[in-house]
């Protein structure tokens, strides 16, 4: 999906975040635990750490919801976050690549803000799992939970 693309690495692995960024999950936590179908990055795993897909639930072939944590699909499409202005140049699989390479220590002024600012506003659907849910009921909304655990909150203590 994107050849001849290189970044520069200006923070240590897992260091250095913005300080309104707090994911509760880090991208290997999330590969485990399944997300996006497992479709996502099955082609750019040698751009990551090779233990970030130790225990990943992947599928090369498609995207499987059964392989989510919650076993449903909450993603959309991309064409859709296309279609929306959420895709950067530098990241075209959008904010879950954005985060494995910030995650890694690349940093795009700017974008990483936008990014940022996109991860904080996941907060209202929380809101609305504590207001409607009993706390740690997995089968209470699903689909939005899954949704939060793309954006690396830990959706299974809300």
């Amino acid at each position: 999906m994107q050849k001849g693309y290189s970044y520069k690495l200006s923070e240590k692995e897992g260091r250095g975040f913005d300080v309104r960024f707090k994911p509760e999950l880090t991208p290997s936590q999330m590969l485990e635990l399944g997300v996006f179908g497992g479709k996502y990055m099955t082609d750019c795993k040698k751009e990551f750490p090779a233990k970030w897909f130790k225990n990943a639930k992947l599928c090369p072939d498609r995207h499987d919801p059964n392989l989510n944590y919650f076993g449903v699909n909450a993603s959309s499409p991309l064409s859709y976050w296309r279609k929306k202005g959420w895709i950067h140049k530098d990241d075209p699989r959008g904010w879950f690549q954005w985060y494995c390479r910030y995650y890694m220590g690349r940093r795009i002024p700017g974008e990483d803000d936008r990014q940022i600012k996109r991860w904080l506003a996941i907060k209202r659907h929380i809101a609305q799992l504590k207001k409607n849910c009993l706390r740690g009921d997995e089968n209470c909304r699903p689909r939005q939970r899954q949704a939060i655990l793309h954006w690396a909150y830990d959706s299974r203590k809300i």
